[in-house]
């Protein structure tokens, strides 16, 4: 691999990882709004918790993603959104910053981000 390649790779991946980091807080934004006003159990706080992790790795990897090795970079998208978000929400909460949930949480974002990425670079194309 030249030191181009890796150098486009790598910015391609920080891209995913920036727009799924922003989608993220977005949707937690919008979502806050929502619970402050509406009577919502934890369970469906959670559920939405999930979905708006999931559609933000999809994004960050369908918006910035292309050419090949979708399922690498997906994944590693999927694996630092994943650290980066937990990290900050951590902070956000003072919570516990590495729980017992913080490793099935890594798995589940790099399931995802492997699927998100394959996705688009399979629907984008050789751009």
């Amino acid at each position: 691999m030249s030191s181009e390649i890796k150098s486009e790779f790598f910015i391609t991946v920080l891209k995913g990882i920036f727009v799924a980091v922003i989608c993220a807080l977005v949707g937690v934004f919008v979502f806050a709004a929502v619970v402050k006003f509406a009577a919502l159990s934890t369970n469906a706080v959670k559920a939405v918790n999930q979905f708006i992790k999931i559609i933000s790795v999809f994004l960050g990897c369908f918006f910035t993603l292309k050419g090949g090795k979708g399922l690498i970079k997906g994944l590693i998208v999927g694996v630092f959104f994943t650290v980066i978000i937990y990290l900050v929400f951590a902070l956000i909460g003072g919570g516990e910053v590495f729980g017992t949930g913080f490793l099935l949480d890594i798995l589940f974002g790099a399931a995802i981000g492997a699927i998100s990425g394959i996705i688009a670079v399979n629907t984008r194309g050789k751009e």
